[in-house]
Order: C-alpha cells, then sequence, then structure tokens
C-alpha cells in the first residue's frame, strides 16, 4: 500500500510540475504582416526586424512562447477582435478610430516623416534649413501636402517611389528626402550614404493592440515593455535598427 500510495504521490507532482511548466510557458499569438521593413520582414525565410525582436524580448520578460500568425496588415484589427491571434504588432499607428475597437498599449516607437541628406552634407542641419532647397517626395504620400503646407519654399521634386527618391539626394539632383522613418532608416542600415536628420517633421505613436476584453493582458504586455526600457535591452533593439550608419 505504502509502495502504490508513493507512486501515485509521485505521479501526481510529476502531472503538478509538468502543468504548472505549461502555465508559465503560456503561449502568445501575434498577428503580423511582415513586409514592412525594419519593422517586421522576412529575410533568409525568418521572421525579422524591430517589432519582431521587441515582441520576442517581451514574451521573454513575461515568461510566454510568442506563436507569429503573417497576416495582411489591414486584416490584424479584424483577426484580432475575431480572437484568431492574442495581440497585433505591425507597426500600428494608434488613432482615435482605432481606440473604438481595440485597446492599445503605451506607445513603444515613435514613427512620422523625417528627412535624409547626404552624408557630408552641411547646408542642411536642421528642419528650417530645408527651406529654399530641393526635396525628393513620393507623388500622393503625406509628405506632399505636409511639405506644402508647412515649408512652402520647399522646391518639391516628386517621383514614383522611395527609392527613386534616395537616388536623386545621393546624385546631388535633389538636396534631401522626406519619407516614413522606418523605409529612411532601412535604407540607411542597408545601404548608407544618407543619413535622417535627429528632429523629425512629423510624430506618429506606434502600439501594439489588443482586445478590449483582456485588460490583464494589456497590463502585462505594458509592464514587460516597461521591464526591458528599465533593463536597456529595449535601447539595445533601437540602436540595432535605428542607426544613421550603415551596418
Amino acid at each position: 500500500m505504502n509502495f502504490r500510495r508513493t507512486f501515485l504521490l509521485s505521479c501526481f507532482a510529476v502531472a503538478s510540475l509538468g502543468a504548472a511548466h505549461s502555465n508559465a510557458q503560456d503561449v502568445l499569438r501575434v498577428g503580423t504582416d511582415a513586409t514592412f521593413p525594419p519593422m517586421e520582414f522576412v529575410e533568409n525565410d525568418k521572421r525579422t526586424g524591430f517589432d519582431i525582436d521587441l515582441v520576442e524580448a517581451m514574451g521573454k520578460a513575461m515568461n510566454k512562447r510568442i506563436e507569429w500568425v503573417d497576416i495582411d496588415f489591414k486584416g490584424l484589427i479584424p483577426g484580432l477582435v475575431s480572437k484568431r491571434f492574442d495581440m497585433s504588432v505591425s507597426a500600428i499607428y494608434i488613432t482615435d478610430e482605432r481606440k473604438k475597437v481595440v485597446d492599445f498599449t503605451d506607445s513603444y516607437y515613435a514613427g512620422g516623416l523625417v528627412a535624409m541628406v547626404k552624408d557630408g552634407n552641411t547646408g542642411i542641419k536642421t528642419l528650417k534649413d530645408l527651406n529654399g532647397k530641393k526635396v525628393a517626395v513620393q507623388v500622393g504620400t503625406k509628405s506632399v501636402g505636409y511639405l506644402g503646407t508647412n515649408y512652402p519654399q520647399v522646391q518639391l521634386v516628386e517621383v514614383e517611389k522611395n527609392q527613386e527618391m534616395f537616388n536623386l539626394v545621393d546624385i546631388g539632383r535633389a538636396d534631401a528626402a522626406v519619407t516614413g522613418k522606418p523605409a529612411a532608416f532601412q535604407y540607411v542600415r542597408t545601404r548608407g550614404g544618407l543619413h535622417v536628420l535627429e528632429q523629425q517633421l512629423t510624430t506618429e505613436e506606434y502600439g501594439m493592440a489588443l482586445r478590449k476584453d483582456t485588460p490583464d493582458l494589456t497590463r502585462a504586455v505594458n509592464a514587460a515593455l516597461a521591464k526591458l526600457k528599465a533593463d536597456g535591452s529595449y535601447a539595445q533593439i533601437v540602436k540595432k535598427w535605428f542607426t544613421n550608419t550603415a551596418k
């Protein structure tokens, strides 16, 4: 009887430890559209990028395994609401309209419009120096209207693609280019020759979206983000992906 009792207790203990380990390693399902470098993209058949590194680090801080779900950007909010995943992270701007449908974490990065100039350019050090200069912009983007309204003395050079903007600055046919912050730093990181001015033209905050019926999870994610900022891990990830020199 004693042997059977001891055996049963041992089995119960093993089962309890297994359950505890399972609970300790809960899965956090995260939806993303990995097509927006350097925030999230696929390289060598593997997801990578700023958002990917940050969420994986937060998962470790929360003792949760991250399970990524790939989905088009337009499906990130609907997929979250329909419980296909627990959180959406894909360079999503925090907006009042979106906040009606989902909750957001504290802002984890500030995107927006930035200006790029060629390395060694001493004539454009601040945003006010853009006035009177030729500035390349992508046609149909926010950059066109913003510069037209706020920097009326700028000579706009409109092109079809981001790469054309960078090329014009590189060969000296434009003095600067204005584009979104992620695209600007991706160019600098992978190619170099240009650098991003420190002051941004606009600031738009990125947030991680969660369902309104999971407030405890939102608090836990915010706590993990705060922990990474406090221990220096966040700063290391920012430095890796947003640097003004080519890697």
